[in-house]
């Protein structure tokens, strides 16, 4: 939980307020506190968006819609005020995660426990239907597991089936992976979706993976509605839950049963008052969210300009002032600390300055690094690590600057379970400020929600993979071109810079998913810049044997005059070994994510004049070496996505900077997230600009040669067909 910042208000309406929760580019939600006792999570919605009337209309839609579901499977509502000035909700506070962080966290739940959760949440939806409401977003996000049992939470875009102005039927509106096949087509949502998704949700309770894949948002939707869901050995262990998640998982929204009949069906208790039915690492999480209650503070006043510092009341409205000027006087001239529940909070009279006026003397300006410090890409996470580190030590060597920025640093070991525990220890430390990281694809996944509810900025340097499409990408920005580009790079450099006139892939499906991506674009790249050059194209099995012979034959039996092979650096650098005993000498370029040091140690003087096409730019590079090395020379070299890294860090300071000095002090970092996704910063690499998906614009790519078992900097590759 973060602190009250000085514009927040100390109450709203009947809630004592002790803190946020998380703050959205919508919206705060504070902790808050209710006369008698009870916690409440209370959703404050900027004034900015009241003021929208169709805005206003889906918010008082959501409070009618919240306060007439009753059932103690769904979160229940204690107040609202849809009329205030600044719209707010408040509701039960469930202090346990979210079976995304359960599952993300602890791995798939035992089926019994799979069973047990899908009862309470079908008995949920059968009372919103029973009220002729549509959750449409029924998601592991939307659940949250508490010491009571399971609660289905976000009625934000639920509605009734009557109130169809707001929402066109060709707009998509849920989360593609847990979306009906009607929904994907843009049709309007009926309870038989929300029995899908629930199907969707259950699934992935099980396996911890989504029934109809990941990837790109439209090829998850082409297969919603078009092929039939896969559910793994884990489900499939148990005919009658996988039967009856197939019935869920119709195709037609009439064959699957209604949530009364699937709650019927399931044939398990509910989950009644505890959570033995929860595996214990799980329980234990839930545990200790409770017993972080026991050591909230008490009522902090904020103690900002009490000109700014309203009371918000019943109609939302200013109602006096927190605290008096002549208090906030006296305990400013007295150097006062205001003892609150046992904490000891500092009492800050500045609203302006260098120094972050919204929190306590001493506060940190952090950027975290989630990076892989200790597992297999351990040398790109510590040369990432090395990166933000130099930025930040070059920026605090700054006269002129506002603040003195510090770095924190988790490691995750490249395991992706342990990302999610990383992740939340950064979202839950309130002086982090933004995160680079992490390291690499799969660690990626598993920590999107945590950061996305936090609203805490992540900026990926090397994780450059397109399968996070259904993934929770709020808060998520990827700093260098997708691996996706490799193709496009490596057929005009293969073509246009070293000449190859007949182009061989080798694609082997043991490596990573990006690398047959990369392969396809390379095929896709030919046909339009280079119809005349013919690629041919072989694919090596997962589990295969001895085929590579036999495949790296075969290709050059087609005649080939350049190459590019992709997979796993043991199998590249056999491949390597190969082809240099075969005397072949065209053009070679290998996948740069399996060009490290096991490659270049197995594949030895084979590998020599191999080139790797890659979206970082050498530590060797001119740029790197002046601005990177020569100004902040550390003791030892910089590696491999270093100087990306500094680039990363670099823009979030930039922004940091901006609002620092434009008389905010220190932002929130809902308004640093929305800062990065505008403008443009020129780093030391390249120019850093965003699309709409929060990827950098454009296609950056670098050439590198091997040369003496090492990999060297040439330059920028061809960035279009002229070159």
């Amino acid at each position: 939980m973060e602190r009250l910042h000085p514009s927040d208000p100390s109450r709203i309406a009947g809630h004592r307020l002790l803190g946020r929760l998380g703050a959205g580019g919508m919206g705060v939600v504070y902790l808050g506190r209710t006369a008698d006792g009870a916690l409440a999570a209370v959703k404050v919605i900027r004034a900015e968006y009241a003021d929208e009337a169709d805005f206003r209309a889906r918010f008082r839609r959501e409070a009618a819609i919240a306060a007439r579901v009753d059932s103690p499977w769904a979160v229940r509502v204690t107040g609202a005020d849809p009329d205030a000035a600044e719209p707010w909700l408040a509701t039960a506070f469930v202090p346990g995660p979210s079976l995304a962080e359960a599952v993300a966290a602890h791995g798939p739940l035992p089926l019994r426990a799979v069973r047990i959760l899908g009862k309470a949440l079908a008995r949920a939806l059968d009372v919103m239907h029973g009220q002729g409401l549509v959750h449409r977003d029924v998601k592991p996000g939307n659940v949250l597991l508490g010491m009571d049992g399971p609660r289905l939470i976000d009625f934000g875009i639920a509605r009734g089936g009557e109130h169809t102005a707001l929402t066109s039927t060709d707009v998509i509106l849920g989360t593609p992976g847990f979306l009906s096949p009607e929904q994907a087509r843009g049709r309007a949502a009926e309870p038989a979706g929300d029995v899908f998704s629930l199907g969707c949700l259950l699934a992935y309770a099980a396996t911890g993976r989504l029934p109809f894949g990941t990837g790109a948002v439209d090829a998850v939707l082409y297969r919603t509605v078009h092929d039939e869901p896969e559910f793994g050995p884990e489900v499939l262990a148990d005919p009658e839950l996988t039967a009856l998640l197939r019935t869920a998982l119709a195709k037609h929204p009439d064959i699957r049963p209604t949530a009364r009949e699937l709650d019927e069906s399931l044939t398990e208790d509910d989950p009644g008052g505890g959570t033995g039915w929860l595996p214990d690492p799980v329980v234990a999480s839930i545990a200790e969210r409770a017993a972080g209650l026991l050591a909230l503070p008490g009522i902090e006043e904020t103690l900002a300009d009490p000109a700014a510092e309203p009371t918000v009341g019943a109609g939302g409205r200013p109602q006096g002032r927190t605290v008096s000027r002549r208090r906030l006087l006296r305990l400013a001239s007295a150097g006062a600390v205001v003892a609150a529940g046992g904490g000891v909070v500092a009492a800050l009279a500045s609203r302006r300055g260098a120094v972050d006026p919204g929190a306590p003397a001493g506060r940190e300006w952090l950027i975290g690094v989630h990076a892989d410090l200790s597992g297999p890409q351990a040398v790109i996470g510590k040369a990432q690590l090395q990166g933000v580190e130099l930025a930040v030590a070059a920026f605090n060597s700054r006269p002129d600057r506002p603040f003195t920025a510090s770095v924190r640093r988790v490691d995750d070991a490249g395991d992706p379970t342990r990302s999610a525990r990383v992740a939340a220890e950064l979202a839950g430390t309130p002086d982090v400020l933004a995160v680079v990281g992490p390291t690499g694809n799969a660690s990626v996944m598993t920590c999107l929600e945590v950061y996305g509810e936090a609203a805490l900025p992540l900026l990926s340097v090397s994780a450059l993979g397109t399968t996070f499409g259904v993934a929770d990408r709020r808060s998520f920005f990827q700093t260098c071109s997708l691996s996706l580009g490799q193709g496009h790079a490596v057929a005009l450099q293969l073509v246009q810079a070293r000449g190859a006139r007949r182009v061989g892939l080798l694609c082997d499906r043991a490596g990573d998913a990006e690398g047959w991506q990369a392969v396809l674009q390379v095929s896709r790249t030919l046909a339009v810049v280079a119809p005349q050059v013919v690629p041919y194209a072989r694919v090596l099995p997962r589990e295969s044997g001895n085929e590579l012979p036999a495949v790296l034959a075969d290709l050059l039996a087609q005649g080939v005059d350049g190459i590019f092979c992709t997979g796993t650096p043991a199998r590249t650098a056999q491949a390597v070994r190969w082809l240099d005993g075969a005397g072949f000498k065209g053009p070679r370029v290998a996948d740069y994510t399996v060009v490290g040091e096991e490659f270049l140690s197995a594949a030895g003087p084979a590998a020599e004049g191999w080139q790797v096409l890659a979206p970082y730019t050498g530590p060797d590079s001119p740029p790197v070496l002046e601005h990177v090395v020569g100004e902040h020379r550390s003791g030892s070299p910089i590696g491999p996505w270093a100087a990306e890294a500094y680039d990363t860090a670099g823009l979030v300071l930039d922004r940091l900077v901006t609002a620092a000095r434009a008389g905010g002090g220190r932002p929130t970092r809902a308004e640093l997230l929305a800062a990065l996704g505008r403008g443009t910063y020129r780093g030391v690499v390249k120019e850093y600009a965003f699309d709409e998906r929060q990827q950098v614009k454009g296609n950056a790519y670098f050439v590198h040669h091997i040369d003496r078992g090492r990999l060297r900097h040439l330059g920028a590759a061809p960035q279009s067909p002229a070159g």
